[in-house]
C-alpha cells in the first residue's frame, strides 16, 4: 500500500504519463518502499523532492533516417531521457529493440537514477535507445544506422553532461560505430563520452563481464548472509545474451551449477551444467538460437520450445533477459521447487505479484537496481580511467567491481534494518538509493 502523500503523487504520474505502463510500474515500486522515509525526513515532502524525481529533467525524441543495403530508406525513432543529474552527469545505456518507446526508456532511466546512486559513484541517471532492430541487419546497415543516430545524439551528450553506454542490441560493435561518428562530428577524442568501448581505444577491462559478474557477486553476498554459498546449488539463468553468459561464467567459478538458459524461442536444460565455451560460440560468435546449443551438446541436454524456464527446479534463479519475464505464477513455481535466492540480472524482470510471492515466502530477493548495478559501476570506472588517461588490469578492475557490489549489499541490509524491515533488499535498495539523490537535490536548491 502507498503512503497517503505518495498515493496522490502516483496518481499524478499516471495522469501526466498515460500509456507508459513500464514507467508506472517502476515508479510505484519505489514509492511503495519510501513511505517510512517521509516520517523521518519531512523536508523531502516540503521541497517536493519526490515529484521532482518522477519528472525527467529532459526528454529528447528524434527521427533516425538510414539506408539499407538495397538502397531503401528507413525511418526509426530515437530517444534520450536525461532523468536526474543531482549526483553527476546523466549515465545510462542505449537500447536498440523493436519494443523501445518512450515509456520503456523512462522506466529504464528512472531505475537508473537509484541504481547509479547505490554504486556510491558520482553519476546521475539517464537512458536512451531506438525502435531499430539490429537482428538480421548487415554490419554496414548497423553502421549506417548508428552513424545517423549519433548525428542527432551528439549535440546532447558529453563526458560532463551525459554519458551513454550499451544495453540490449547495443554491444561493442555498436558502441564503436557510435563513438567513431561522435569523434568525426566533434573533432574531439573525448573517450569519456561513451562507455563500453573496445580495449584498444579507451575501454575498460571487465566491462563486458561486469553486469553478469556483479549480479553473481551480489547473490553470493545474499547467500553468505544466510550462512550458505553457491557450492552445489542448481542455478537457472534466463536469457543467453551478455548478462546471462557472464552471470553463468561467474556463478560456475563460485561453485554453482547453471543448468538452464534461454532465448525468445525457448530454453535449454543441461543437467551436467551449461558448457560455457559452446554457449559463447553459439550466441556470441554465430548469433544462433539456443536449440543449436542443445543439438551440438548432445547427451542429456534438451531444448524445450515455448515454455517458461522458471519451471526448471533450482535453488537460485537469476532472471537476466528482459523486463516482466517472471510472473507471479512463475514465482510460485520457483518457491514450490525450493528456490532460496533470486538475483535480477535484467532491469525489472520480475512482475510485482512475483516480488510479493518471493518476499512473503522469505526468499532472498535481490532486485535489479542493486543486483545488476555492476555494469554501470564498471562504466563509471571506465570514465575514471579515461579522465586520468589510465588503464587498469583485469584483476584490479574485477576486485573493484566486487568491492562495489559487496558495499551495495551491505548498505541495502543496513538500511532495511534501520527502517524496521530486516533482510528486505527491496526496501533497503530503494530507500538507500532514494535518500542519496534526495539529499543532493536539497543541497543543490530548486533544480
Amino acid at each position: 500500500m502507498l503512503h497517503e502523500k505518495l498515493a496522490s503523487i502516483y496518481d499524478s504520474v499516471l495522469r501526466r504519463n498515460p500509456g507508459e505502463t513500464e514507467f508506472h510500474q517502476a515508479v510505484r515500486e519505489v514509492l511503495e518502499s519510501i513511505g517510512p522515509v517521509l516520517g523521518k525526513h519531512p523536508e523531502y515532502a516540503e521541497s517536493k523532492i519526490i515529484e521532482r524525481i518522477c519528472e525527467p529533467e529532459r526528454q529528447i525524441i528524434f527521427r533516425v533516417p538510414w539506408e539499407d543495403d538495397q538502397g531503401e530508406v528507413h525511418i526509426n525513432r530515437g530517444f534520450r531521457v536525461e532523468f536526474n543529474s543531482a549526483l553527476g552527469p546523466y549515465k545510462g545505456g542505449l537500447r536498440f529493440h523493436p519494443s523501445v518507446y518512450l515509456g520503456i526508456v523512462k522506466f529504464l532511466g528512472f531505475e537508473q537514477i537509484f541504481k547509479n546512486s547505490l554504486t556510491g559513484l558520482p553519476i546521475g541517471g539517464g537512458k536512451g535507445g531506438s525502435d531499430f532492430d539490429p537482428k538480421g541487419r548487415s554490419q554496414r546497415e548497423i553502421m549506417r544506422f548508428c552513424q545517423s543516430f549519433m548525428t542527432e545524439l551528439y549535440r546532447h551528450i558529453g563526458e560532463y553532461t551525459d554519458v551513454p553506454a550499451g544495453d540490449i542490441g547495443v554491444g561493442g560493435r555498436e558502441v564503436g560505430y557510435l563513438f567513431g561518428q561522435y569523434k568525426r562530428i566533434t573533432n574531439r577524442y573525448e573517450s569519456g563520452v561513451i562507455t563500453g568501448k573496445g580495449l584498444s581505444y579507451g575501454g575498460a577491462q571487465v566491462r563486458t563481464e561486469a553486469t553478469g559478474y556483479g549480479c553473481a557477486f551480489f547473490v553470493e553476498e545474499m547467500l553468505k548472509a544466510r550462512g550458505t554459498s553457491f557450492d552445489g546449488k542448481r542455478v537457472v539463468v534466463s536469457g543467453s545474451g551478455n548478462v546471462a553468459i557472464y552471470t553463468t561464467e561467474k556463478v560456475q567459478q563460485l561453485g554453482g551449477t547453471v543448468i538452464a538458459c534461454s532465448d525468445s524461442s525457448g530454453y535449454v536444460v543441461d543437467e551436467k551444467g551449461i558448457d560455457l565455451d559452446l554457449l559463447k560460440q553459439v550466441k556470441e560468435v554465430e548469433r544462433l538460437r539456443v536449440d543449436v546449443y542443445a543439438k551440438r551438446r548432445g547427451g542429456e541436454a534438451r531444448f524445450v520450445a515455448g515454455r517458461s524456464i522458471w519451471e526448471v527446479p533450482c535453488e537460485v534463479a537469476m532472471p537476466s533477459a528482459t523486463q516482466n519475464e517472471l510472473t507471479g505464477r512463475d514465482a510460485e513455481t520457483l518457491v514450490r521447487n525450493g528456490c532460496v535466492a533470486v538475483g535480477e540480472g535484467a532491469n525489472m524482470p520480475t512482475m510485482p505479484e512475483g516480488i510479493r510471492v518471493f518476499r512473503e515466502a522469505g526468499v532472498a530477493f535481490g532486485l535489479g537496481k542493486a543486483a545488476n548495478a555492476g555494469g554501470v559501476a564498471t562504466s563509471a570506472l571506465e570514465m575514471q580511467q579515461n579522465a586520468s588517461r589510465d588503464s587498469w588490469s583485469f584483476e584490479f578492475s574485477e576486485r573493484r567491481l566486487q568491492e562495489i557490489m559487496r558495499d551495495i549489499h551491505a548498505r541495502c541490509l543496513k538500511t532495511a534494518d534501520e527502517y524496521g524491515m530486516p533482510g528486505d533488499y527491496v526496501a533497503g535498495a530503494n530507500i538507500d538509493g532514494f535518500k542519496r539523490v534526495a539529499d543532493a537535490m536539497l543541497s543543490l536548491g530548486l533544480i
